[in-house]
């Protein structure tokens, strides 16, 4: 049973660890980790789910797309979903890939053929066109609701605002016509615009996709309009009459009615660099159409060799089906259509000398180490700096101070050091030693049993206090939009913000006698930390940053105990009665629970004026002890299903078993529905479901 209870507790960490880089790399665009880290986590949870499916939720990040939309801009539903990739890494895992499909469809040879084209590394954006005018345009968001950025949108310049007619139209295309693609910045352009950033004396962008997303996600459409950015698109959402039997017919739609896209005229200039690319016929100069795997393959082959000559950042290709009747009977798994793979390149690496190693403090204490390197161009991308994870990497890798070492951009996003080239170390070399004390506040740092890394424990160290204060006003915390990191720093250092419940104690005489902070941006500042004080539960328990307790984990605590009160005195034994809390989990809750300090500042916060909704568990308890499955599409949006069951004392599970209560399914319920019936589960309609 213990063994079990480790397994969930795994299960739930990984969980909250990919909601947490989800939410950096989809929201922010401010990833932590690389790519490749990030699919080692996935396939880590996905294959612990597939062995234990009685752990599989609907809100595990294997289900899901990305993470729900900004609130700056209105939520608008897709009217199709906008999924994301399965990944490839390898010639073999393209061939598994391709066997796979053989598999589904039961044939021998396919009777398909595929195309092939370029995986930009951009913002994806569905743009909607009403009777050939451009109507709307969105962002992924979660897959089902994305961002409203239309106004944004309409400043490139690339984009018609109306469709050009096609063969197949005598005039403008009638009805509903989504086009889907990618918002990038090219090479050129994107260092021109960081030169620019930085004579204003403004923070240069990480890399063109940061500020690709970056200037798509500007309230004021002139600084869109200001940037150099391009849209390239690339698959369709719903189209209304129009009849498209394949990629290569869409794709020749697209030019045809002037839609940008990578195999578009505009980049002649790049067919120099595939003039020997033999397999396949070509699609405008970039797309090719493969009769067979081998020869996407060797697609994948051609543009990995060319990768760094092409204009744009790309992190892989895509190998999709052509024929739409073919993709259309393989269908889709959770989080991604069956019918295609994102085949990835292995990250771009460089050569450079590790100046300094210096330790960062993290919220939770944690004592990182960073390489501050001499500036190397790795991808397009001058890098300064890398992480070095903990001192169990820094002690195998033997990393130290002016070393020759290789970097890459893991993910083509975030910078590491993969080796040292020995043959250059200095011979006056000494290992790099990690610090025995907090180098922030200087109190011992020690290393918990069964961890790699070292932490500060004081509670009041002024590092861990910046980085506990950057999470708790997130926007999926307390959501205190105006404050922002340096904002919060500058508080700090001035002494005027020691804890949460300082910041509600915050005057605009305060803010404004720091440096730059005007009588207005003081009063945004205010408005917002007042606005804050409405809150719910789930979000103050998250806020809080206790070890271990993500977003997931806080819900459930509002759940259970309803009110603050009721969760400041529970016990350990009343915490490990909630499903989804082990003891690691439980263990660390307490330790905050015994904690006066933690407990006063709960309580401060509340008489400040911060306040909750009511509970979500309160409403009734018909369903307590019962587990539930849905399943198909139905008349209400899932979540509200979810919440509906949840509500009344159920639980929602991923997978069918014996221990399912209820399926509650709708339209094309698929295999759910049959094992349901095989395991003679009962199934409910959503109406059926209220009136239980």
């Amino acid at each position: 049973m213990g063994n079990l209870k480790d397994i969930a507790s795994e299960i739930e960490q990984l969980k909250e660890t990919l909601r947490h880089h989800d939410y950096l790399y989809h929201v922010l665009d401010n990833p932590e980790i690389p790519d490749s880290e990030y699919d080692k986590l996935f396939h880590q949870l996905k294959a612990l789910e597939e062995a234990h499916p009685e752990y599989l939720t609907p809100d595990s990040p294997t289900q899901r797309v990305g993470f729900e939309p900004l609130s700056q801009f209105e939520k608008v539903p897709h009217r199709r979903p906008m999924l994301s990739l399965g990944n490839t890494f390898s010639e073999e895992e393209i061939l598994e890939f391709h066997q796979r499909l053989l598999n589904f469809l039961k044939v021998p040879e396919p009777n398909w053929t595929y195309f092939c084209e370029p995986k930009l590394d951009g913002l994806a954006i569905e743009v909607v066109y009403e009777n050939g005018i451009l109507k709307q345009a969105l962002t992924r968001g979660d897959g089902s609701v994305g961002e409203d950025v239309t106004q944004n949108i309409r400043t490139l310049n690339s984009l018609p605002l109306t469709l050009r007619k096609s063969k197949d139209h005598s005039g403008s295309h009638k009805g509903i016509f989504e086009v889907r693609g990618e918002v990038l910045m090219l090479k050129e352009d994107f260092k021109e615009l960081n030169l620019a950033q930085e004579e204003a004396g403004h923070t240069p962008f990480a890399n063109p996709r940061n500020a690709a997303a970056g200037s798509i996600r500007q309230l004021d459409p002139k600084i869109a309009a200001s940037r150099p950015l391009k849209m390239f698109c690339y698959s369709p959402g719903v189209v209304e009459n129009l009849s498209i039997s394949s990629q290569v017919e869409w794709m020749s739609t697209l030019k045809e009615i002037g839609i940008p896209q990578v195999g578009c005229d505009d980049f002649q200039k790049v067919q120099k660099v595939w003039n020997d690319f033999t397999p396949g016929s070509r699609v405008g100069p970039l797309g090719a159409h493969c009769k067979s795997i081998d020869e996407a393959i060797e697609y994948y082959k051609m543009i990995l060799r060319l990768r760094s000559q092409l204009p744009f950042d790309i992190d892989g290709v895509v190998i999709k089906v052509n024929e739409y009747n073919i993709q259309e009977e393989l269908g889709e798994v959770a989080r991604s259509p069956r019918w295609a793979s994102a085949a990835k390149f292995p990250p771009e690496q460089g050569e450079t000398v590790i100046n300094k190693i210096s330790v960062q403090v993290g919220r939770t204490g944690a004592l990182t180490p960073v390489a501050h390197l001499e500036p190397v161009l790795v991808g397009g991308v001058t890098i300064s700096n890398a992480t070095l994870h903990n001192p169990s990497e820094i002690e195998r890798k033997d990393v130290r101070e002016k070393d020759h070492v290789i970097i890459q951009r893991a993910g083509d996003v975030i910078p590491e050091v993969v080796s040292v080239i020995l043959s250059k170390r200095p011979k006056d070399s000494k290992k790099f030693e990690m610090p025995t004390h907090c180098p922030s506040c200087g109190e011992l740092a020690v290393q918990p049993e069964g961890e790699v890394v070292l932490r500060c424990i004081n509670p009041v160290c002024p590092a861990r206090l910046n980085e506990s204060l950057k999470h708790f006003v997130s926007r999926r915390a307390m959501n205190i939009d105006k404050l922002g990191d340096k904002i919060v720093e500058q508080l700090t250092e001035a002494g005027l913000v020691k804890s949460f419940s300082d910041l509600y104690r915050l005057k605009e005489e305060d803010l404004e006698a720091l440096p730059r902070q005007g009588k207005k941006s003081s009063q945004n500042i205010i408005e917002s930390i007042e606005k804050s004080k409405d809150s719910q539960l789930n979000r103050f328990i998250f806020a809080l940053g206790i070890r271990f307790v993500g977003e997931q984990t806080a819900k459930s605590l509002a759940q259970h105990f309803g009110d603050l009160e009721s969760f400041l005195k529970a016990t350990e034994e009343e915490l490990l009665q909630i499903d989804d809390i082990g003891p690691k989990v439980s263990s660390s809750i307490v330790k905050s629970l015994d904690s006066k300090e933690f407990v006063h500042e709960a309580r401060s916060l509340v008489e400040l004026g911060v306040k909750f909704e009511a509970a979500k568990s309160g409403q009734g308890t018909q369903f307590s002890g019962m587990t539930f499955v849905i399943t198909g599409t139905l008349p209400v949006k899932r979540d509200e299903v979810k919440d509906y069951i949840e509500s009344r004392g159920g639980k929602v599970s991923g997978s069918v078993s014996k221990k399912t209560n209820y399926l509650v399914a709708g339209e094309e319920a698929g295999s759910k529905l049959e094992k349901a019936r095989a395991l003679e589960v009962p199934v409910l309609s959503w109406q059926e479901l209220q009136s239980l």
